[in-house]
Parts: C-alpha cells; sequence; structure tokens
C-alpha cells in the first residue's frame, strides 16, 4: 500500500470564508491597481529575488499574501476564528514555500521512497516474476510524492491536478500491483485485462476532471471507493496466507496504519506557530510507511524465488 492511499480524502475548495471577505477583496484589488501595473510592477519585478521569479510567484501572489494576513490580523483582533483563503488556511511563506512543512513532509516521503527502490533493487533479483511490477509501482509513488512537493511550494491550477491525478495513480497501480500478486501469476492474461482497465478508467477520471470545471466531491468519491478496494483486496488475500507467509504483517500494518493515519485530517485545525497544520503531520506520520510496505515487497519478491526454485527442483 502506498503513502498515498487516502491522499485525496479531503478536496479543496473553491472558495473559503476569507477570500469571500470584502475586505480581502478590497485590499487585493487596490494592491493590484497600486503595485501591479506600469513602474510599480517593473519595479517590484527588479526588486523580487530571482528564487521567487523562477518559481512563478507574480505580483498578484503577493498581494494575495500580504492581504490574507491583513484579513487574518483583524479577525485575531475582533476575536473571530481564524478563516481560511482558497479552500486553505494561511501558512508563512518560507523562501518560495507556500506550505513548508507539508513540502517538506512530501519530499521526505518521496525520498523515503527512493532509498527504499534502490534497496529493491539491490537485494531481489530481475528474475523474480514480480520484479517489474514492484519497480513501477515504486516510480510511481516517487512521481506522485513528487507532484506533491511541487504543490505544496507552489498552488496553481496545473500544480493541484497533478498532485490529485498523480495521487489517483497511486491507488490503481496499489490495486494493478495486488491483482498481479494475487491473480496475475497464476493468470497472467486476466491481468493484462484488468490492468488495462485500471487504465482506461484512469483516462476517464483524468478527461472528466480536466474537460469541465474539477469536481471535488467526485474526486474524493472516487478515491475513497479505489481506496477501499484496495485495502479490501490486499486485507483478505494476507489474512488468507499468513499462515504460510510470517512476514505478511507488514503489509496489514501498513495498511491499517494508512487508514488510522488519514485521520488526522480530521482534526483540521489553524497552522501552529502558521506552519504546522493537520495535512503536513499526516505527511510526516507517512514517512516511516515505504521502509514498512518495501520491506514486505522485498520479502515476498524473495518468497516467490524460493517457490518457483522448489517447483524447478521437483521438476
Amino acid at each position: 500500500m502506498a503513502p498515498l492511499l487516502l491522499l485525496l480524502l479531503v478536496g479543496a475548495a473553491a472558495a473559503s470564508r476569507g477570500d469571500r471577505e470584502p475586505v480581502y477583496r478590497e485590499c487585493v484589488a487596490g494592491c493590484q491597481q497600486m503595485n501591479c501595473t506600469g513602474a510599480r510592477l517593473r519595479e517590484f519585478r527588479a526588486e523580487q529575488p530571482l528564487y521567487m521569479r523562477l518559481t512563478g510567484w507574480a505580483c498578484l501572489d503577493d498581494c494575495q499574501y500580504q492581504c490574507m494576513w491583513h484579513t487574518v490580523s483583524l479577525y485575531i483582533k475582533e476575536g473571530y476564528p481564524v478563516p481560511q483563503f482558497h479552500g486553505k488556511w494561511p501558512f508563512s511563506r518560507f523562501l518560495f514555500f507556500q506550505e513548508p512543512a507539508s513540502a517538506l513532509a512530501s519530499f521526505l516521503n518521496c525520498i523515503a521512497n527512493i532509498w527504499m527502490l534502490r534497496r529493491y533493487r539491490s537485494t531481489v533479483p530481475s528474475s523474480c516474476p514480480m520484479y517489474h511490477t514492484c519497480l513501477a509501482f515504486s516510480m510511481i509513488s516517487i512521481n506522485a510524492w513528487f507532484w506533491s512537493t511541487i504543490f505544496h511550494t507552489k498552488d496553481t491550477a496545473i500544480t493541484e491536478k497533478m498532485d490529485y491525478f498523480c495521487a489517483s495513480s497511486v491507488i490503481l497501480h496499489s490495486i494493478y500491483l495486488c491483482c498481479m500478486r494475487t491473480l496475475g501469476l497464476r493468470y497472467p492474461s486476466l491481468a493484462n485485462v484488468f490492468g488495462a482497465v485500471l487504465v482506461l478508467l484512469f483516462a476517464c477520471h483524468v478527461s472528466y476532471l480536466t474537460l469541465g470545471s474539477f469536481d471535488y466531491s467526485y474526486n474524493m468519491m472516487a478515491n475513497v471507493s479505489l481506496g477501499m478496494v484496495n485495502l479490501v483486496w490486499w486485507l483478505a488475500w494476507c489474512m488468507r496466507r499468513r499462515s504460510h507467509q510470517p512476514y505478511l504483517w507488514k503489509c496489514v500494518l501498513v495498511v491499517v496504519l494508512l487508514q488510522s493515519l488519514a485521520l488526522l485530517e480530521l482534526l483540521d485545525f489553524p497552522p501552529f506557530l502558521w506552519v504546522l497544520d493537520a495535512h503536513a503531520l499526516w505527511h510526516f506520520s507517512t514517512i516511516p510507511l515505504p521502509f514498512l510496505f518495501f520491506s514486505f515487497l522485498e520479502d515476498d519478491s524473495l518468497y516467490l524465488l524460493k517457490m518457483n526454485s522448489v517447483v524447478l527442483k521437483l521438476d
């Protein structure tokens, strides 16, 4: 199970209380009119650090950031709860990182997957029947965490979609990985057909969310449904074979922890020190899981090689 199994449980809102606030809208409009045209815009670009320019931070982004904190200060002064803006809590920007803690956690998850990919390739021979499927799963997971890092660094329409779509690809490939392990080794034609169906399903999913307005509710329900299929399939297989393959506890623990840790999202509190929120805590909590899951894949791959060797000796 990938650490991204439930990454899509919470959809971002199209608008939030903070960005609907008249004081925020008037502040952004005034800032944009004053600072983002003519000589003032040229002055802004000349003074903007190169790293901000290279990562796509524009004058309007800076206006929204400054006006967000202006609005937050008014809310706190009047005793009102901290509002969200554009579906997000207010975060204190660090360098060019819009959500520093979540970006760091996503990057560390990416590194964990890269580390375990290297270990898997060094310990499992390519002759293992699951070798290439496990490698593909690892690469898809690394790609998803890469885009999660980019999305939390700078939220744009493109980075948001890539974050969601790549997370979906991990869930679908985890289902395919489970299909290959439970059925595909005996019935490769069935696994190939099932894989083609999953690719078609992913293409339809991406097309629906791209061609029209992004349907966050549909995206959430689609991925929760796929996640449940993934969860039940892996658990059922592990529980049925646990007496023959003792290492399966690792897979069981990962799928249970994924479901449990996702509950951190329900806390949904304003960021501590304007940096650490529930989403970041969730991402930090998943960092150990790739080590455990790829340890399971390693043990299982070596088990398959051992079983194949026994069969060949008997023949």
